[in-house]
């Protein structure tokens, strides 16, 4: 019989852990729950809208002319973010007269953005360590 050569990843196994696997999949998101989860990490992926909800996490509620100061956006840039974060429920708004305060919807957004956020400052401390910055664990 001829060896078999296999890649580092690979297993010599289909299943080793069998208990485990059938867990995995007993609790795993299905696919309408994935397509909302990866459509609000989509929504965090993009550098104005991120610097928006920190703003926002930071101030706890503001208008447009606000956010566009405190992140050197332009207000029209601004606005269009709002929006599909507002439709996303990432953040909500009220409003006072002709101004409409956003805030961060609940706090479960405020929960992802601090434990995000925690988590690239633990892996830049980790750059001495022989793992690069940003690097996937």
């Amino acid at each position: 019989m001829a060896d078999v050569l296999m890649g580092l990843d690979g297993c010599a196994v289909d299943c080793v852990h069998p208990e485990k696997v059938a867990l995995v999949g007993a609790n795993a998101p299905g696919e309408d729950e994935l397509a909302v989860l990866t459509g609000v990490f989509k929504l965090l992926g993009d550098p104005t809208r991120a610097r928006l909800l920190y703003a926002l996490l930071e101030a706890g509620e503001l208008c447009v002319c606000d956010l566009s100061a405190a992140t050197a956006t332009a207000a029209s840039t601004v606005s269009q973010a709002l929006r599909l974060l507002r439709a996303s429920g990432v953040v909500a708004g009220r409003r006072e007269g002709r101004n409409v305060y956003y805030r961060l919807s609940d706090g479960h957004v405020r929960l992802v953005l601090d434990v995000t956020r925690e988590h690239v400052v633990h892996g830049t401390s980790m750059a001495g360590t022989g793992n690069p910055a940003g690097a996937v664990r």
